[in-house]
C-alpha cells in the first residue's frame, strides 16, 4: 500500500505541493519568527515553495507578514535564500 504524500499550498503560487517540496516559516505563541527546515514545529506556520524568485515576491509583497500576522525581519527572507541556494548546490552535485 502506498504512503499518502502531505500535500501543503505555497502562499505565494497557491500551487498544490508536496510537503517536502516547501519550506516553513513559524511564528511561536512568543511572536517569535523561524525558518522551520523539520516541519515540527509549533506555531502558526506558512509555506513557500523552494524558489529564490517566490522568496522575493513574499517579501515584496509582505505576503508571511499577514500570512503570520507578525512582522518578518529581512534576516529571515535572506536565510530562505542562503537555504534555497545551499539545497541547490547540494542536488547539483549528486
Amino acid at each position: 500500500m502506498q504512503k499518502k504524500v502531505p500535500m501543503r499550498k505555497c502562499v505565494v503560487t497557491q500551487e498544490m505541493m508536496p510537503k517536502k517540496e516547501l519550506i516553513r516559516v513559524v511564528r511561536s505563541k512568543e511572536g517569535e519568527i523561524s525558518v522551520d527546515t523539520t516541519g515540527k514545529k509549533s506555531g502558526r506556520g506558512a509555506y513557500l515553495s523552494k524558489n529564490t524568485n517566490c522568496v522575493l515576491q513574499a517579501q515584496n509583497k509582505k505576503i508571511l507578514d499577514k500570512q503570520l500576522e507578525a512582522k518578518v525581519p529581512d534576516t529571515i527572507y535572506e536565510e530562505l535564500i542562503h537555504i534555497i541556494e545551499r539545497e541547490k548546490l547540494f542536488n547539483g552535485r549528486q
